[in-house]
């Protein structure tokens, strides 16, 4: 039984998630905070597997009290955010910080649109329980480091369609071209793993299309604070745009990325069609066009995440002659789409995190 710690500051949050979480059956409830202080005593006491933390909280904010359990008491969190642009803002700094994942909370009508996320808000929580030691000891030195330093510087949707309901199979047109396009898919602990692989790579680096599920609000704030970090220039997909070299395009909160060849160059189209894998970006959706029209050009990585999405899309960039890539298990947050790609027989190598900025800049 997996026992979960609730933090948040609104009591009717607080009934919700405890009437969601303990209606599974592999999930108990073992109690609840309305602030950190609340939050560090029962820690303490109940001992929980997981903890989810609201993003605001009152006394103590929410980033503050992360970053002191991620340093004094690893435990695998999962963020409850709101969907706005200060809640992307925020979120994402608490992924770079350690926490594994989140679950946005709706903005209107909160008590009947929560439970809508009953699955997501589920299985996050079973993933992160499942959260490797060695990925907390990681993000609990990294933290320490990070703290150190700063001192003394004073969408789930319930139908699951396949790809070919967004991107029939087509016949394979690979045309002469010197251009090359690498293709990265990722989901849980893929917002951090992208970080510390873009952050190394130089401006000549081939043009990179990255599909990460993340919800809309999130993507463009999420873009622009890779774009603040890299040598490269990080942006949220638009429609139509080319893909050029030494960018790199993050797919927009629920549309796909479809790469299609207009004349002798590669250019981005965005999809609002159906979800595929319950995923919207998907990386199914994404890789299988790569295959399609880029094929031998590409390179296709497959990151962290939960599921199977990308398995299947990867799998067909390498029948096409792409190499394609998945991160290894002890470095990834959950093992699920990388351990599917390699189940299915689609993967070239598997590679640690640390060593996959290495491997894009000189594969080409």
């Amino acid at each position: 039984m997996i026992k979960v710690l609730v933090v948040d500051d609104s009591a009717l949050v607080r009934q919700l998630l405890t009437e969601i979480l303990n209606s599974h059956p592999e999930i108990t409830v073992v109690g609840t905070a309305g602030d950190p202080y609340q939050a560090r005593n029962k820690i303490k006491t109940l001992n929980p597997d997981v903890v989810s933390l609201d993003v605001e909280m009152p006394r103590m904010d929410g980033l503050t009290f992360l970053s002191n359990l991620i340093r004094l008491r690893p435990l695998p969190v999962v963020m409850v955010s709101s969907l706005t642009e200060r809640g992307a803002e925020v979120t994402l700094e608490a992924l770079s910080i350690g926490a594994v994942d989140f679950v946005s909370k709706p903005k209107d009508d909160l008590a009947n649109s929560l439970k809508e996320y009953s699955d997501e808000i589920q299985s996050k929580i079973i993933a992160a329980s499942k959260t490797g030691l060695g990925f907390l000891e990681e993000r609990s030195k990294r933290e320490a480091v990070r703290v150190s330093m700063k001192s003394s510087e004073s969408n789930d949707v319930k139908c699951k369609y396949s790809v070919d309901a967004v991107l029939p199979k087509q016949k394979v047109r690979h045309y002469q071209t010197t251009d090359k396009v690498i293709a990265i898919g990722s989901s849980t602990g893929g917002t951090v793993a992208l970080e510390q692989i873009l952050v190394d790579l130089p401006t000549d680096v081939p043009g990179i299309v990255v599909s990460q599920h993340i919800p809309e609000h999130f993507s463009d704030s999420f873009a622009r604070r890779l774009d603040s970090i890299c040598k490269i220039s990080v942006s949220e997909a638009k429609d139509g745009q080319q893909i050029m070299q030494g960018h790199c395009y993050i797919a927009p909160g629920n549309k796909h990325l479809i790469v299609k060849k207009s004349g002798a160059k590669y250019v981005i189209s965005l999809s609002d069609d159906l979800p595929v894998n319950r995923h919207k970006p998907s990386v199914d959706v994404m890789f299988r066009s790569v295959a399609t029209c880029v094929g031998p050009n590409a390179l296709g990585i497959i990151l962290t995440g939960m599921g199977a999405d990308g398995a299947v899309g990867l799998s067909e960039m390498k029948e096409q002659g792409a190499y394609t890539i998945a991160q290894d298990e002890e470095s990834s947050v959950v093992w699920g789409m990388p351990g599917s790609a390699v189940k299915l027989g689609g993967v070239s190598k598997i590679v640690p995190l640390e060593h996959m900025s290495n491997l894009m800049k000189n594969h080409f």
